[in-house]
């Protein structure tokens, strides 16, 4: 069933260009093929680099010899462990490494002239290894007596991670009914179209590096330390890419490209094949989460404690965020007094798992909002009323606040005694289940096939709004009229640069065609953090607009001497400053940029985004029937209707698109999608489209979407986060109605057809 996707707002806006579907700006280029990604750039001379792998998911590596492949005609340049830098990539991460990890770790590199010669090489080289014990289970992982992965042990992070508010005993104690659960989450690849690539240049002494990345600036900093150069040594571009989620980084392809470009003195392009992607990529977390919860007969929550073992692979890569994230809906979504969560992110001999849209949180919430809809029934209370009743209401925790009244107020927060900026929580709920039509009469089975069982489920969730570290924006005027945007941060196909160009337009009273972005290039853009944690609207959003009321007075300014005004007399709109109640005397922005020069017509803002007073957060509740064929396990989604609370919507088509691609690309996680390394022999076995089963266009659902009627007073324009909340919600909506459908509680994701069969035949 094709995607027929409806929008719903009550919101209007008093913009020209911000709350209006402005297009893409990088759309015609990618529906044309002129886009240009990291694959696709070649430079003169240029080598292709291979990876060699380890076949063994744990290993010391007693030696590497290249000569036979250095032998091959059209080779020209190896590297090993042997010529490695002392610096490391990451705390647990060396460049190359005498010690594997995992059955796809990179032990060495090679560079030819035409990719086949150099996989032809890669083959050739010798490697001797010592096979060692390993582990793929990470509570195995955790026992005394498991293979140790790293000298410091196998815990992914210095100490367990341990948050609480309140008493979660007395909580407990305090309860009528106490349930508790084991959940099991799957591994899961981002199975990104695009794979990995990275191409490295020098020119003398200065690097030039174009890669699949989120964060030039982040990069360019890393391979400075990693290479022992200054960072004006090397240039990052991040050109279009093809599928981020989170996903593109935290791997070594950048530094072994610079490595064999600087010993080859040509440049190197190295890109992942399918498989490697899969085996050598980033994945989502998988593990194990036991939740209790304690509820009283009239239905207040009285206690709530998860406890997450995560499955971190062979590196660290985000494991402390992921782990702080997956426990924030058990810390923060319901309103609770006493509330703890526990996590151990533990290293295994498996891929590495890292950073995947919303990373930890839908892992989080399949375990609460399934146990949330449990606790419901055991009191006799729908699962809607229930979530209104308890959902975190608009002043926040009860409680004391603990955070200094100077400091930013943490987005993912643990203290009570702090309200949020905004929360729609109530609305979503409230219109959703209006628009899916939770309280009509609702027939299970199908007359016309008995085999039919049809339910219904929801979810709702909460997610950081988009607070995140320092950014920074530039904005000029040319003599051609034109603002000119540059910034750091990149767009990893959500459509930042779309979104930021519509504030930019707003801000500065031009056309949104009147805009020129310039992106992602340390040479000659401000310095921007990775485009992480739905972050890129609120936090550089936010530096544009301090750069815009900058470049605005100097605007006045320059204007009042040409037009003979004061400030105070001069108004703008329209590209051009003109004297208040005299429109006649004005001057167009490009005028006054050939009349004072274009430098002096630029600004540049630095922003620590968020806010000393509120909480940041976002919101969203998800509804859903799904229709299971209890003959063959097979779960369709008949409807889907997602709610959202992400503030002020920039551009209503993009927000569409990013729930459409969130709910499409959690289904997935919900019912298909699992990345297995078989446990003998620590390899993975299902490294391919054909084998990992991802859901197609006939498996999307009908998706309706509404937007919640809320501008938040923090964000940019009334902005908030939106790019990962809808990934959030859709496990927990697909099981809880699942078991409306046919009375299972899976708690064990995916849900593929023999599980379900499973399950019907042991009801």
């Amino acid at each position: 069933m094709v995607t027929i996707a409806a929008m719903s707002t009550t919101a209007t806006t008093p913009y020209n260009t911000v709350g209006r579907s402005a297009p893409r700006r990088e759309l015609p280029d990618k529906l044309s093929g002129a886009a240009v990604y990291s694959a696709d750039i070649s430079l003169p001379g240029m080598l292709h680099g291979v990876i060699v792998r380890s076949p063994h998911p744990h290993a010391n590596v007693l030696g590497v010899d290249v000569s036979d492949a250095m032998a091959l005609q059209d080779v020209r340049a190896a590297v090993t462990p042997d010529d490695s830098p002392t610096t490391w990539l990451a705390p647990d991460m060396p460049v190359l490494d005498t010690r594997v990890r995992f059955a796809g770790d990179e032990v060495a590199a090679v560079a030819a002239d035409d990719p086949d010669t150099a996989r032809r090489a890669a083959a050739l080289v010798r490697v001797e290894y010592e096979p060692l014990p390993f582990v793929t289970d990470p509570v195995a992982a955790l026992e005394p007596d498991a293979p140790q992965i790293h000298p410091q042990g196998n815990l992914a992070i210095p100490e367990p991670l341990a948050l609480q508010r309140g008493d979660v005993e007395a909580g407990f104690a305090a309860a009528d009914i106490i349930l508790e659960e084991t959940y099991h989450l799957p591994t899961h690849s981002a199975t990104p179209l695009e794979p990995r690539a990275a191409l490295a240049a020098w020119d003398g002494d200065r690097l030039t590096v174009w890669k699949s990345t989120r964060g030039v600036h982040v990069d360019r900093m890393a391979l400075a330390d990693v290479l022992g150069l200054d960072v004006g040594q090397v240039r990052v571009i991040g050109p279009n890419m093809g599928g981020g989620y989170g996903n593109k980084d935290e791997s070594r392809i950048a530094v072994l490209a610079a490595m064999l470009s600087r010993r080859a003195g040509r440049p190197v392009r190295i890109e992942y094949s399918r498989e490697e992607e899969f085996v050598a990529g980033r994945t989502r977390h998988g593990g194990q989460i036991k939740l209790r919860i304690g509820v009283t007969r009239e239905g207040d929550i009285t206690a709530i404690h998860g406890d997450a073992i995560l499955d971190s692979g062979a590196y660290q890569a985000t494991a402390p965020r992921v782990a702080r994230r997956t426990g924030q809906g058990m810390l923060y979504l319901y309103r609770c007094p006493n509330v703890r969560f526990d996590a151990r992110p533990v290293a295994t001999n498996k891929p590495v798992s890292g950073s995947y849209r919303a990373l930890g949180a839908p892992q989080g919430h399949f375990a609460l909002e399934t146990l949330m809809d449990r606790a419901a029934e055991a009191i006799g209370m729908d699962p809607l009323e229930f979530r209104l009743r308890n959902h975190v209401p608009p002043e926040g925790q009860a409680g004391t606040r603990i955070t200094p009244l100077d400091e930013i107020v943490d987005g993912q927060p643990v203290e009570g005694g702090i309200p949020f900026s905004s929360n729609g929580l109530e609305e979503c709920l409230r219109r959703g289940a209006a628009e899916f039509g939770w309280d009509a009469a609702f027939d299970h089975s199908d007359p016309a096939d008995p085999f039919i069982r049809r339910g219904r489920g929801m979810s709702m969730m909460i997610y950081r709004g988009g607070v995140g570290d320092e950014s920074a924006a530039t904005l000029s005027i040319d003599t051609d009229g034109k603002v000119r945007l540059m910034s750091g941060v990149m767009d990893v196909g959500e459509g930042a640069v779309t979104v930021l160009c519509q504030i930019a337009a707003e801000a500065m009273s031009v056309g949104y065609d009147d805009v020129l972005p310039h992106f992602a290039d340390t040479e000659d853009t401000p310095n921007a953090p990775i485009t992480a944690g739905s972050t890129a609207t609120f936090s550089t959003g936010t530096a544009v607009l301090r750069a815009a009321e900058n470049l605005r007075s100097k605007t006045l300014e320059a204007a009042a001497d040409r037009l003979d005004v004061s400030t105070d007399e001069l108004a703008i709109a329209d590209g051009a400053v003109f004297v208040s109640g005299d429109a006649d005397r004005r001057i167009s922005y490009g005028e006054l940029a050939k009349a004072v020069g274009p430098a002096a017509l630029s600004a540049e803002a630095t922003v620590l985004p968020g806010s000393t007073d509120y909480i940041v957060n976002s919101f969203g509740a998800h509804f859903c029937e799904v229709e299971v064929d209890t003959a063959t396990g097979r779960v369709r989604i008949n409807r889907y209707v997602a709610a959202h609370d992400s503030g002020r919507i920039i551009n209503p088509r993009t927000a569409l698109n990013q729930v459409e691609g969130a709910i499409s690309q959690m289904l997935g996680f919900a019912l298909s999608e699992e990345l297995i390394t078989d446990g003998p022999t620590g390899v993975t076995l299902n490294g391919s489209y054909l084998e990992h089963k991802s859901p197609t266009i006939q498996d999307f659902p009908n998706i309706t979407t509404i937007f919640a009627d809320v501008v938040d007073p923090v964000g940019p324009m009334g902005a908030k986060g939106l790019g990962e909340v809808p990934a959030v919600g859709v496990g927990p909506a697909i099981a809880n109605a699942l078991y409306d459908a046919i009375g299972v509680r899976f708690t064990r994701l995916p849900i593929t057809p023999d599980r379900v069969l499973a399950a019907v035949a042991g009801r």
